[in-house]
C-alpha cells in the first residue's frame, strides 16, 4: 500500500481528499499546518507528498525546499496543491524541485490520476549498481572493484550504497550524517571526512587524486566517477 502524506489547511478539503485517497487504497497521513511537516515525513517514510503552498503558520515553498534538502527525503514525490494561478507561480514551484503542481479548484479525478502517474514513473530500485569498475549488490551487501571483493564496514557499504544510488549528486555533510548515521547520532560532521577517506583507500588508484568520490569545496561531496574500470587496491 502506497503512503501520502497530505499538508492541507482547509479542514474541509482535507477531509475529503483524505477519504478519496482512502478509498483509492492509499495510506493517508497528514496535517493542517505546516509544523512539523519534515518531521512527519521522516516518521512516516511516505511514497509521496500532497503539499499546499499557503499554509497558517509556514510556506509550502519553505517546505519543499526542506525536504529537497534533506537526504532521508530528497528524491520523494512532491505535488503542490495551490490557489496561486500564475505561471511565474508554476515555474518557482516546479524549480524548487516540485514534481507536479495542481491548481485549486481540481477534480479528485485528476488529482488521483495524477498520483498515479508519479508511481508509474518512479524508477524500480536495482538490486547491483556498477560505475567504474565498482558493483554493490544490495541483496548481499557485498562490494567488487575489478571483479574483487572489498573488505568494507557495514558503515562504508551504506555510505557508498547512497553515494553510488545517486550519481551526480552533492551532498553536505550533515545529509550524509542523516542518511547513513540517521538522526540519533552523538557524532560530529568530521565523521564524514574521515569515513570518505577509508572509502577512497579502497576504490580510488590515488586517494589523494580521486576520480570517483570528489570534494565540492566549502560543501560536501558527490560520487561522480571519471574513471571506466580498474582494479581493486585494497582490502
Amino acid at each position: 500500500m502506497k503512503k501520502i502524506v497530505l499538508i492541507e489547511d482547509d479542514a474541509d478539503l482535507f477531509a475529503l481528499l483524505k477519504y478519496n485517497l482512502e478509498k483509492e487504497g492509499f495510506a493517508v497521513s497528514g496535517s493542517q499546518t505546516g509544523k512539523g511537516a519534515l518531521e512527519l515525513c521522516r516518521r512516516v517514510r511516505p511514497d509521496l507528498i500532497l503539499l499546499d503552498i499557503m499554509l497558517p503558520d509556514s510556506d509550502g515553498l519553505d517546505i519543499c525546499k526542506g525536504i529537497r534538502n534533506d537526504a532521508e527525503l530528497l528524491h520523494l514525490p512532491i505535488i503542490f496543491l495551490t490557489a496561486r494561478a500564475s505561471e511565474t507561480d508554476r515555474i518557482v514551484g516546479l524549480e524548487l524541485g516540485a514534481n507536479d503542481y495542481i491548481v485549486k479548484p481540481f477534480f479528485i479525478r485528476e488529482l488521483i490520476a495524477r498520483i498515479k502517474l508519479q508511481f508509474r514513473t518512479q524508477a524500480v530500485p536495482v538490486r547491483v549498481l556498477k560505475a567504474a569498475g565498482l558493483e554493490l549488490d544490495r541483496s548481499s551487501c557485498q562490494a567488487r572493484l575489478g571483479g574483487e571483493l572489498l573488505s568494507l564496514t557495514a558503515t562504508e557499504f551504506r555510505l557508498l550504497e547512497f553515494l553510488m544510488s545517486r550519481t551526480g549528486v552533492v551532498f553536505s555533510r550533515e545529509q550524509l550524517l542523516n542518511a547513513v548515521w540517521g538522526q540519533d547520532r552523538a557524532i560530529t560532521d568530521r565523521t564524514v571526512d574521515v569515513y570518505i577517506l577509508r572509502l577512497r583507500q579502497k576504490i580510488e588508484r590515488d586517494p589523494a587524486a580521486p576520480e570517483i568520490i570528489h570534494s565540492v569545496r566549502g560543501f560536501g561531496y558527490s560520487f561522480e566517477p571519471r574513471v571506466q574500470a580498474q582494479t581493486a587496491i585494497a582490502s
